[in-house]
């Protein structure tokens, strides 16, 4: 309710549950406002905020590794480098030009492309490695590779290609088509009911590899298994609204210092909730209340979002990964 009722117009919070409740509302402006940008707005974020922290936490579990997140493995930089050889790579190679009308699909096809052929050469790698922390080294060195070559093409792209990257490197919530989320909700849905029967073998990995394994958990297949769920909902994420930092690697340990709990059983519902109110939250900031103004999501994040992990574990001095 806060979120969708923010933005350079106002619309009074009776207005907006009006709306939402079916009634008509006083200006018909008001119901465009909210029916086709801020309600589907909103929608992304949660959807966006409950799959990175999701990510973030298979992350963590799987490494072990408190510092782990969504763009670990270098899917995040994977979708980068397929925007830039998409806007930047037309000018360094002499390709095709950009259809202004398209612009939006052709970056998305560019950005889940580029973060499935990251996605597929970890997996390749995994099949050949067996120490879960070579993977986590190699995806670390896959997304520098990546970050060199855009650094590469945006040195010899024009300044106008280059501030079209950026812009896109800022992330948007707001520019999604309903096609466009509905998919993009499908995809990140199946992969959340995906965890559901790990959630008992994510536990037994927490005692390390070897406890698991005489669980009766088969450490390379749940290692397969959780790499590619991860990979296909970040990819996902990233080609639709772009890179989105902070949440994936912060929100995990705010629900571990909230819950005070390290069962994924209660860990995997509570990152999901939490993972949607702190995007949202961080979107509505955006906004600039009582301003005309909205500055980028990806600088809200971590903006705000680091503090309050510092103070939470200022709080509980305590606290164990």
């Amino acid at each position: 309710m806060l979120n969708i009722s923010l933005g350079s117009v106002r619309i009074p919070v009776s207005e907006v549950i009006d709306g939402l409740l079916g009634q008509d509302l006083s200006k018909e402006t008001w119901k465009h406002i909210l029916f086709n940008y801020r309600i589907p707005k909103s929608i992304t974020a949660i959807i966006a905020g409950t799959g990175l922290s999701l990510s973030g936490l298979l992350m963590q579990t799987l490494f072990r590794n408190p510092m782990a997140g969504p763009s670990v493995l270098g899917i995040t930089s994977g979708a980068g480098l397929g925007v830039a050889l998409l806007i930047m790579g037309a000018g360094v190679f002499g390709g095709f030009a950009i259809d202004g009308l398209n612009l939006n699909i052709s970056i998305i096809i560019a950005a889940t492309l580029g973060a499935f052929v990251v996605l597929l050469a970890i997996l390749f790698l995994s099949y050949r490695i067996k120490n879960t922390l070579s993977i986590l080294i190699i995806g670390l060195m896959l997304g520098a590779l990546t970050t060199s070559i855009v650094s590469i093409l945006a040195y010899f792209s024009k300044a106008e290609e280059l501030q079209q990257y950026m812009f896109w490197g800022f992330g948007s919530l707001g520019h999604l088509s309903k096609n466009e989320l509905l998919l993009l909700s499908s995809i990140v849905l199946v992969g959340m009911l995906s965890i559901v029967p790990l959630l008992k073998p994510l536990n037994s990995l927490l005692l390390g590899e070897n406890y698991a394994q005489n669980m009766g958990v088969n450490i390379k297949r749940l290692k397969n298994i959780v790499l590619i769920i991860t990979g296909i909902i970040t990819g996902i994420i990233t080609a639709f609204v772009g890179p989105i930092a902070f949440i994936g690697l912060a929100v995990p340990h705010i629900a571990r210092l909230v819950f005070n709990t390290s069962n994924h059983k209660i860990l995997v519902p509570s990152v999901v909730i939490l993972g949607a109110i702190v995007l949202l939250i961080c979107d509505s900031i955006a906004q600039l209340p009582l301003s005309e103004k909205v500055i980028p999501i990806n600088a809200v994040t971590s903006l705000f979002g680091a503090p309050l992990v510092i103070w939470l574990l200022i709080r509980n001095k305590n606290y164990r990964f």
